[in-house]
């Protein structure tokens, strides 16, 4: 797709969005920190869309905008990690897994580009420069958007799309279609599940590596952005306990023990 046909698709998107969502943003903009932690907890709403505007000196009057303005401002934030962001979000946009033969080289390189760049960005606000660091977070980002993506993958399906990469479904033989169909696992699906989510958890152990010398502990100060990780292990817990079925309903629910088990990883400053 050709720059002025993005940019075209985009000020569509921005008159929709800014006419669906205009009362909600007035209300935010007198404190659009407040405004943005709030519709994370209620949506966990992706506004990458509006860092793409975010950065000039005069950023639109939206709540969200205002804050990824503010926080760059304020911490001297590096532009060139939301540019990475915005470009992989904008790609996304336009291709959003249209291509039945997308890879998993592909979808770690999103995830290097979404996930683990935001996790640069919280080390850069903490002010901790340290490849080390950076090196681990980069796994977590990556173990992160693989098991989001599983436990989605009953979304997607529903919207006829496939997240697990196509050589790893051709492996163990998943008919997409009657996964699209019938929604509900298969012996195949289980498998590649299986498949995808050893990666995931191959990446925390990479993660857990980079702090062999420390006996496994991160450092204070990084916690916060390394406490990332317990819902990753979280959820590859109970892909398991399940058998890898994504779709088992409880996979759906929300793990009431989480809290307690970021608190203890913090307390311990393990992952």
């Amino acid at each position: 797709m050709t720059l002025s046909s993005r940019s075209r698709c985009l000020q569509r998107l921005n008159r929709r969005l800014h006419t669906g969502s205009a009362l909600r943003s007035e209300a935010g903009i007198s404190s659009p920190a407040e405004y943005c932690k709030d519709l994370v907890r209620k949506h966990d709403y992706e506004g990458g869309y509006f860092a793409l505007r975010a950065f000039y000196d005069k950023p639109p009057r939206h709540p969200i905008a205002l804050a990824i303005h503010e926080t760059t401002r304020d911490n001297h934030l590096p532009l060139y990690h939301f540019n990475r962001i915005v470009e992989a979000r904008v790609s996304k946009l336009f291709t959003a897994f249209a291509c039945d033969t997308f890879s998993l080289e592909s979808m770690t390189s999103h995830a290097e580009s979404t996930s683990s760049t935001f996790l640069y960005l919280l080390l850069a606000m903490l002010n901790l420069p340290s490849s080390t660091l950076a090196h681990a977070a980069s796994h977590i980002g990556v173990a992160q958007s693989l098991t989001t993506l599983l436990r989605a993958l009953p979304f997607h399906a529903s919207k006829g799309v496939m997240v697990i990469p196509a050589e790893i479904t051709a492996k163990h033989n998943v008919n997409q279609q009657e996964i699209f169909t019938k929604r509900e696992s298969s012996h195949g699906l289980e498998d590649a599940v299986f498949e995808l989510a050893t990666i995931a958890n191959d990446h925390l152990l990479t993660a857990r590596d980079m702090f062999k010398e420390s006996g496994g502990r991160v450092p204070p100060d990084a916690m916060p952005v390394f406490s990332a990780a317990i819902p990753v292990v979280s959820i590859l817990s109970r892909l398991e306990a399940v058998n890898f079925n994504v779709f088992n309903p409880s996979l759906q629910i929300r793990d009431w023990r989480l809290a307690w088990q970021v608190w203890r990883s913090y307390y311990k400053r393990t992952f």
